[in-house]
């Protein structure tokens, strides 16, 4: 089938979900879902037909048992087979719920009727191709670290979103009350679903600035350094950027850092230390930890 995605479904403990998500991410996968079977959870994600090859799904399969012999779970169950790229596109969407987060977030599927008035900011979403639904631990974690940071002077505050995915957490910090949020993203489906989902929440291009690129395209963005900024992709790559951080920041700038893995803690702990900052606090959810940190 032309334009053929794989659609991967792995039924496992519900211990397991979190290193199931870090592993689907590494893979490529996109469009990723979680919800409870009885006393079982089942991860769904969706893969073009382009990028994976049969023995590349069989190895996944193998890395995720892999995964639960380690962690002393019983060993996840991985089915597979090749749908439409129509079908792609709406498949996984049925799975999505409007979600609660911390206490201020309500996340709403873009494609839900108009939900009712809450108490809530409405973070209305389609996330496309990109990463970021508010499923994730590490997304929640940022959203929550967030709306901690982004107290009664919010109004003044200024983020940058490294690798900012959907946009989810640019636009959630706007709705908690930032002045500003400069997202870069390297992918450029990325960039184009942060600016349908800006668009989506009826938030202006002048209050998210969303560009192609990482910090150096910060760099060129930015009038001034900004007063905080979050980051949630994977460990290695949080180590590569932070010596790079300060060239955006002020003194006295907070960062959120997530998607980094508990036995990962050290090395980022330790570039963070080098590089004039230090961690604030850590927040654990499972396997998954966010680091709030702070100019030294």
């Amino acid at each position: 089938m032309a334009n053929s995605w794989w659609e991967i479904e792995i039924l496992s403990d519900p211990g397991l979900e979190e290193s199931i998500f870090w592993r689907l991410e590494k893979f490529g996968c996109r469009g990723m879902s979680s919800e409870l079977k009885e006393h079982s959870q089942l991860v769904r994600a969706y893969v073009p037909e382009i990028q994976a090859q049969l023995l590349d799904l069989a190895a996944l399969s193998l890395w995720l048992r892999q995964d639960a012999l380690i962690a002393g779970m019983p060993l996840p169950v991985t089915h597979w087979r090749l749908i439409d790229e129509e079908d792609w596109a709406t498949n996984w969407k049925q799975y999505w719920q409007p979600q609660e987060i911390g206490d201020r977030i309500l996340i709403y599927p873009a494609w839900l009727p108009t939900p009712e008035p809450s108490e809530r900011k409405i973070l209305r979403l389609d996330p496309g191709m990109a990463f970021g639904t508010g499923t994730h631990q590490t997304t929640q974690l940022c959203l929550e670290a967030l709306e901690m940071r982004l107290g009664s002077d919010a109004n003044n505050q200024v983020i940058a979103d490294l690798g900012c995915g959907s946009g989810i957490l640019s636009i959630g910090a706007v709705l908690l009350g930032a002045k500003k949020a400069y997202a870069v993203d390297t992918d450029p489906l990325a960039v184009l679903a942060t600016i349908s989902n800006r668009d989506l929440n009826n938030i202006s291009k002048d209050q998210v600035l969303v560009e192609k690129g990482s910090i150096k395209k910060l760099i060129e963005l930015i009038d001034q350094p900004v007063d905080g900024l979050v980051c949630n992709i994977l460990a290695e790559v949080i180590i590569d950027l932070i010596p790079e951080m300060s060239a955006i920041v002020k003194p006295s700038s907070w960062g959120i850092l997530s998607g980094i893995l508990l036995d990962q803690i050290k090395p980022v702990a330790d570039t963070i230390e080098q590089n004039g900052w230090s961690v604030a606090t850590l927040w654990r959810r499972q396997d998954w930890c966010c680091l709030n940190i702070r100019r030294s």
